[in-house]
Parts: C-alpha cells; structure tokens; sequence
C-alpha cells in the first residue's frame, strides 16, 4: 500500500476524493486539514468527523498568520461582507483584474506546500486535491486551475527530489459529477459542510451552497442538509 495525504476541507470535493481513495483499496491514507484564519470553525468539524467516519488519522495545521494581511471575506478579521449570490453573477460584476470576494490570496498554493513537506516528512508519495472545474471557471479561483494544479506538481516534484506529486482527480469535472460519483460510493455528504457561513445550518443562498444544492438536484438527488430558507 502507498501512502497519501488527503487535502480535507470537511466539503464535498475532498470527502469525496477520500471516498475513492478508500474505495481502491490501495492506500495508506493520512489526512490533512488547514485552518487559515476562516470566520467559522463548521468546515473544520466537518473534517474531522469525515476523517472519523473513514477510521484514518487526521491532522490539522494552523497556518492562519499567514493570511493576517488579506481582506478577504472569509477571514475572521475582515470587514468584508461574503456575497450571496451565485458564482457566474459575481464573475459577471467582477471588473477587470479584481478577485472574487470569496479568494484566499494563493492559499491553496501554501496549502499544497505544506502537505508536501508533510507528505515527505512521514514517506507519502501523493498529495490528494480537491479542485474542480467550476472553481476554476473565469480563473475566479486561480489557484484551482489546471495550469496551476500542472505547475505546482512540478514545483513538488522537483523541490522533493520526485518523492512527492499532487494527484487532482476532479480537476476536469463539474460540482454535479463530483457528487454523481459520491452517490456511487455511498459519501457521507450529511457530515460534510459547503457553506461559507458558519450557522447551526447553512444559509443556501452563498455561491458555494447554491452550486451544492445545484449538483443534487442535478442528480436528482436530495442534499442531506437542511436549508432554512429553501
């Protein structure tokens, strides 16, 4: 069996790259979490409780100070208000050259840095990434791309003397055949979280929980969430 480090958020695109990781039979798995510094701490009890549900080690590293500088609306020191609007209308009001609201300047870049020397540290030869196509739509996400996923493998290749590679599975597929493939694999989706909110239950009107309720309903599927306003 190979070792691998699980990129967790706690949302559906990593729970569900864990969920085929388990599925092959074939790994070692490891999982790592992040905290940057978020408004809440929902997603990271997602993760753990995904990681439980999984019976694999969990990890979370802090690397919030990083971000100290950054007005992003995610961020618990931003005076930022998070948009609740969908994706493709925040693409369409964004001038020219300015992020969407919701972008954590380069973190999934530090992220995948960090799990490498974690990777390389306890003998892991893959790094799982959730990122997928709708993130990188309009490069609202540039940090979700394909150019950058290629790029940053690259980078780890090299900076780990070819020890280490980033495997992105979903980079070329769309919320609702991420979550097509979940329903297959039987995913806890009831334990993860997508909402950029933090509330007892999410708020359904953010980009991230329209495109979620989006992707079920697509599968004619029903969330295992329950939004209030919905």
């Amino acid at each position: 069996m190979s070792k691998v480090v699980i990129l967790l958020s706690g949302g559906i695109d990593s729970t569900t790259c864990l969920a085929q990781a388990v599925n092959s039979g074939k790994n070692e798995i490891y999982a790592l979490n992040i905290t940057y510094g978020q408004k809440h701490i929902r997603e990271l009890r997602s993760a753990e409780a995904v990681a439980a549900y999984y019976d694999v080690p969990y990890k979370l590293l802090d690397l919030s100070c990083v971000f100290t500088e950054s007005s992003c609306s995610l961020l618990s020191h931003s005076a930022e208000k998070i948009e609740h609007a969908s994706y493709a209308q925040q693409l369409k009001n964004l001038e020219k050259g300015k992020s969407i609201g919701t972008y954590v300047p380069f973190r999934n870049g530090l992220m995948l840095s960090a799990a490498a020397s974690y990777a390389q540290s306890i003998g892991a030869s893959r790094i799982i990434y959730g990122a997928h196509a709708d993130d990188a739509a309009g490069r609202a996400y540039p940090d979700c791309t394909p150019e950058f996923v290629k790029y940053m493998n690259l980078a780890i290749k090299e900076g780990t003397g070819d020890a280490v590679t980033i495997d992105a599975p979903f980079i070329s597929c769309r919320k609702t055949e991420i979550v097509a493939c979940g329903l297959k694999l039987n995913v806890p989706y009831h334990l993860t979280w997508s909402c950029y909110e933090g509330g007892e239950h999410p708020c359904g009107t953010c980009g991230t929980c329209r495109d979620r309720i989006k992707a079920f309903e697509n599968n004619n599927a029903v969330d295992p969430l329950h939004y209030p306003q919905s």
